[in-house]
């Protein structure tokens, strides 16, 4: 009977263990890769890659994301088909959210840069600070929020419109105020969802950006995301579309 109760403490023991190592895991990272190639009748090449990684210290929550898109598509040009680049993106972004005496209550201080080849802007570079909330983090789901005022540096790319105009290239920027939602749900042991949405609030454009995504476990420490990214600018070149929508398959490897 005492080896029972011995042996049913021991095993509690390491459970709680096991619990608290995964709860105050120090850092985390996952990467994931997609790439679709067609020959024949069509020839494209796209790539998509993307870096994730969370740091979870005494004091300190960390973010860091690195995203990159790329596109080759066989179009004609002057009744001539050739190779062209459609799509070439790169995102880097990174929070740091310092822990007050609750811990659910954090000061952040955030940075953003994108290079988008065939948007309105040859880049775009976001820094904000302000105050983040964990409102609740249980076994299953995940919420939180961020909310301050920041400075944002674009620079516009040069148009030349349909009658031969050339819209020349500027630089544009100026206080915003920018807002984040970040939501996670533990659907099975297997399947997770996600939802991040933010917005930058400026003068002269308003930038907003929604991440879906709804992964599965396929074996060990790899899965499988479908995910959809929709980029909006509410102030874009009278040829340029202001919503851009991105859908993905990749797999997903988790590092740490």
């Amino acid at each position: 009977m005492k080896k029972s109760i011995l042996f049913s403490v021991i095993c509690a023991a390491l459970a709680t263990s096991a619990n608290a190592e995964e709860e105050t895991k120090p850092f985390s990272m996952e990467g994931e890769f997609g790439l679709i190639v067609t020959t024949g009748n069509t020839e494209t090449t796209s790539v998509k890659g993307k870096i994730t990684a969370h740091q979870e210290l005494d004091r300190w929550s960390n973010d860091y994301v690195l995203d990159a898109l790329y596109k080759k598509d066989q179009v004609v040009v002057d009744d001539v088909e050739t190779e062209q680049t459609t799509a070439q993106k790169v995102f880097a972004s990174g929070q740091a959210n310092y822990k007050l005496d609750n811990p659910d209550h954090r000061l952040f201080g955030f940075g953003s840069y994108e290079d988008d080849r065939f948007s309105s802007f040859d880049y775009q570079s976001t820094v904000a600070v302000g105050w983040n909330h964990k409102l609740w983090k249980d076994e299953t789901s995940s919420f939180e929020y961020s909310i301050g005022p920041g400075y944002s540096y674009n620079k516009t790319t040069e148009v030349v419109l349909a009658d031969g105009t050339v819209v020349p290239s500027e630089t544009v920027s100026g206080l915003i105020v920018r807002g984040a939602l970040d939501y996670q749900w533990k659907i099975s042991d297997t399947a997770t969802f996600k939802q991040a949405l933010s917005t930058e609030v400026g003068a002269d454009n308003t930038k907003s950006k929604s991440v879906t995504s709804l992964s599965a476990q396929l074996v060990g420490s790899l899965s499988m995301k479908f995910s959809i990214t929709m980029d909006h600018n509410t102030d874009v070149a009278p040829n340029r579309e202001k919503l851009d929508t991105q859908t993905a398959v990749t797999l997903v490897y988790t590092f740490f």
